[in-house]
């Protein structure tokens, strides 16, 4: 970055660095609570400690450039105990594990302070780090480093053939220790990866008088035999290479050094010996990560407008185009053609740009079960599938909450104490399943429980209780179920921190409505419930199918349209009480008219004169949607009229047409809302739509 002068602007580019720390915090965090949930679940791997210990030990790093000394020392005294339970001198028990998790939330505390500007303090973090001590004092006890002669240790690899032969000089530099950065950890990984030989230089060890306990003053020089490449070992001295003297040899069957990696104090220059056959550009055999940059959110979404944007020029310059004839202008047509072909696959790439796994919303819920579980007195497990499932950025954002509610909901309300479980001839341990997948263009996320179901009986009469429904009023069980979404509503017994203030399920209806989706439920006594949502993949464009009511136009998402036609009048039945049927292939599908619900004028009323365009609702059912015409498939670009008008039931977005026209884009759950709110009613006022059972 660079100053007004020309100079270089170090305090804007210390403000990025640390910014750019930060953000990769938070990606190691979640990639270490992840690897502890394998640990408490018994799925743990050798790797799993490695993952642990390297994401530990990159934070400390960092943190060590920036001079963050709370957040370096509680991080070594974590990365201390996972070596000692990496090398098997500390044994893996519950506690370890439980001790893990809950220093793995202290460092998570650790790092938000110090991106605060200040440090922890209280007993919390003093009683963590004293325990992690104590369980790493086996760890702990031995010397640093070995004796003056040569200490030879073995593993398997490294009597595997083709093994090369590497000396490595290390020398710390005085205040290395100071940075808590410990030699004995590098020296312990170093022995990783194959037949390591050890000397201890101690030759610049001051006598006992004049000796500062804080400077380093031995060096070492290490022979290993490994078939890893030279850039694996440099990796191991990543965090070092700017306080530390560093030199890589890699010495030839006559005992003679032929390449040299030399490193004085963080300026490393490779000199390759022509005559060697060997290369210090062998690949990494651990495996390379794709090559990646960081991008502020704000420049993606900057750019995301900006497609948008070109989407809807290009369907203008469409529309223009569909008017000329082709004989005369071949050409400018087919360059019309090519370039909606481009903007489609240039939309599609940015989209893939923002689309992020909801494994990172999912990561968290395994903690939230087991500590939720253990405070009500029950055993519950979380299954997880799908979490490699990409959505939106911005759609990701919004789903901890909701998800949060609904598996917290599922444990206090769903899950039974295990005495209970067993007498009803169920395991003690319940099972709650979260799923995520992409299905007809959008995507579902499912919480199912295998707890005891909804009492119908009890919710209608709390309901009733509370002047949420009239007293007398028939419901049917899916319009009971539904009647968990009112504001102020609540099965609980008593208030409590986790439930009971009638909070919680009408705020995730309303979080999962703003996002243009959709919340169900499926329950059966005894058996358990399931929570379905339903999201659009982005929030920014989408393939829909433009259709004229009167003057006005209309856009249907295409991914929900299963046919159109033409109805024959005798196929369409007046049900009493309910909106009109259309009688196709032996089902009835209740028909929605769009010229009733936005008071359209000179519009066909009568659907055997119109088009009947079948779509899929939420719950897997139809409806057909009553129009003038099909003008046919666009791609749109979403524009939210909440931010620029405000919310408008049955209504998801708004777009631009190619004419320049602006059509509003259906939301067919709404649509059904408004098409049958003449069936129930409510006591609640005002009235809102998510107040309105279907």
């Amino acid at each position: 970055m660079m100053s007004q002068n020309g100079t270089v602007d170090m305090a804007a580019l210390t403000t990025q660095f640390r910014k750019t720390y930060f953000e990769e915090c938070a990606e190691l965090l979640d990639a270490s609570e992840s690897h502890l949930n394998d640990l408490v679940e018994g799925r743990a791997s050798t790797d799993t400690l490695h993952a642990v210990f390297r994401a530990v030990h990159s934070i400390k790093g960092g943190g060590g450039a920036f001079g963050f000394t709370q957040l370096v020392s509680f991080a070594h005294v974590l990365e201390t105990l996972l070596d000692g339970l990496r090398d098997g001198r500390v044994p893996l028990g519950t506690e370890t594990i439980n001790t893990l998790v809950r220093a793995n939330d202290m460092l998570s505390h650790v790092v938000a302070a110090a991106r605060d500007g200040h440090e922890l303090s209280g007993g919390d973090i003093e009683t963590i780090t004293a325990t992690l001590d104590e369980l790493a004092r086996p760890a702990a006890e031995r010397q640093l480093g070995a004796p003056p002669n040569a200490e030879k240790t073995e593993s398997q690899s490294g009597s595997e053939t083709g093994a090369q032969h590497y000396r490595i000089r290390f020398t710390p530099g005085s205040d290395l220790l100071r940075k808590a950065n410990e030699p004995l950890l590098l020296i312990r990984e170093l022995k990783r990866f194959g037949e390591l030989s050890v000397v201890t230089d101690c030759t610049s060890l001051p006598d006992l008088a004049v000796m500062i306990p804080e400077d380093a003053y031995l060096s070492w020089t290490l022979d290993l035999k490994t078939t890893a490449a030279i850039s694996a070992l440099q990796e191991v001295f990543e965090f070092v290479v700017d306080d530390c003297d560093l030199a890589i040899d890699v010495v030839s069957d006559a005992g003679v050094p032929n390449i040299d990696i030399a490193v004085s104090r963080g300026e490393a220059e490779p000199l390759a010996n022509p005559s060697s056959g060997n290369s210090t550009t062998e690949p990494n055999t651990r495996g390379a990560a794709p090559p990646s940059i960081r991008v502020d959110t704000d420049k993606i979404d900057r750019l995301v407008n900006l497609i948008g944007e070109l989407v809807i020029t290009q369907a203008m310059l469409a529309q223009q185009g569909s008017t000329l004839p082709i004989e005369q202008y071949p050409a400018l047509i087919q360059s019309l053609e090519t370039l909606s072909q481009h903007a489609r696959e240039l939309q599609e790439s940015v989209m893939a740009i923002r689309a992020q796994p909801v494994k990172s919303v999912f990561v968290r819920m395994p903690r939230l079960v087991r500590d939720l579980a253990q405070t009500l007195g029950k055993e519950a497990r979380l299954v997880m599938t799908g979490e490699a499932t990409e959505i939106d950025k911005t759609v990701i954002e919004q789903l901890g909450d909701p998800l949060t509610h609904m598996i917290r909901n599922a444990i206090d309300h769903g899950i039974e104490s295990p005495e209970v479980r067993v007498a009803a001839g169920k395991p003690r341990q319940g099972t709650i399943h979260l799923s995520a997948e992409h299905r007809s263009g959008r995507i579902v996320l499912e919480i199912s429980d295998d707890g005891r179901g909804i009492d119908r009986d009890r919710v209608l009469r709390k309901a009733q209780d509370k002047g949420l429904v009239q007293p007398g009023t028939s419901l049917s069980d899916d319009e009971i179920d539904n009647l968990v979404f009112l504001p102020g509503f609540s099965t609980a017994a008593a208030v409590s921190n986790i439930s009971g203030r009638g909070v919680g399920m009408d705020v995730v209806k309303r979080n999962i409505q703003a996002l243009g989706g959709r919340v169900s439920i499926a329950s059966t006594p005894g058996a358990g419930s399931r929570f379905i949502l339903s999201l659009p993949l982005t929030l920014a464009v989408l393939d829909g199918m433009v259709v004229a009511v009167g003057a006005e136009s209309y856009v249907l998402p295409l991914t929900r349209i299963i046919e159109s036609l033409r109805p024959r009048a005798k196929d369409i039945h007046t049900v009493v009480g309910s909106s009109d049927v259309l009688a196709i292939r032996g089902e009835y599908a209740p028909l929605v008219y769009l010229h009733r619900i936005f008071d359209v004028s000179n519009a066909i009323t009568d659907p055997s004169k119109g088009i009947v365009v079948m779509v899929e609702t939420e719950s897997g059912g139809k409806v057909g949607v009553v129009v003038d015409e099909l003008i046919g498939q666009q791609q749109v670009v979403i524009k939210s009229l909440e931010t620029n008008y405000e919310p408008v039931e049955g209504v998801a977005g708004a777009t631009i047409l190619g004419s320049g026209r602006v059509a509003l884009i259906l939301d067919i759950a709404g649509l059904q809302q408004l098409s049958g709110k003449s069936r129930v009613r409510l006591l609640s006022a005002p009235m809102h739509a998510d107040v309105v059972l279907q």
